[in-house]
């Protein structure tokens, strides 16, 4: 197997134990901003592209595969990192310094609804060309 499928094979599982870890921190653990507004619309709004990356990275895993990248197994990549999104919310009530809301996992599927629309038009439906290319190239590897 080439170094490159190695690694987009193993990236959403690394990712996944990063969110896993980030979700057992307090928020601030990592970094904090002076104005505490800004800092909190900044980490809200990181829920509408966290599982959307996730949705991505196993989107580029399974188009590694020898195996075709149907429709159904694009859903299941969205289904997948909604669950993960679903479960990720529940790991975060166990902890007092985290929070857990219906609204984060509104933002949470929202991200991963506008990329399986984009993925899904630059694969299935001849739309996003560049996008569907170099989805093609991640394929042909």
């Amino acid at each position: 197997m080439k170094i490159g499928k190695w690694v987009l094979r193993v990236l959403p599982v690394l990712y996944i134990a990063a969110i896993w870890i980030m979700s057992s921190l307090p928020s601030n653990q990592f970094v904090e901003l002076p104005n505490s507004t800004i800092d909190h619309y900044i980490k809200e709004s990181l829920h509408l592209i966290e599982f959307a990356i996730l949705y991505v990275l196993l989107v580029l895993a399974f188009l590694t595969r020898h195996s075709p990248f149907t429709p159904a197994l694009n859903l299941a990549c969205a289904v997948i990192a909604a669950l993960y999104g679903v479960s990720d919310e529940i790991h975060q009530s166990f902890y007092s310094y985290r929070s857990a809301s219906w609204l984060d996992l509104v933002k949470d599927f929202t991200g991963i609804a506008v990329c399986f629309y984009f993925v899904r038009g630059a694969l299935f439906k001849g739309k996003f060309t560049g996008l569907g290319g170099m989805l093609g190239r991640v394929r042909g590897m």
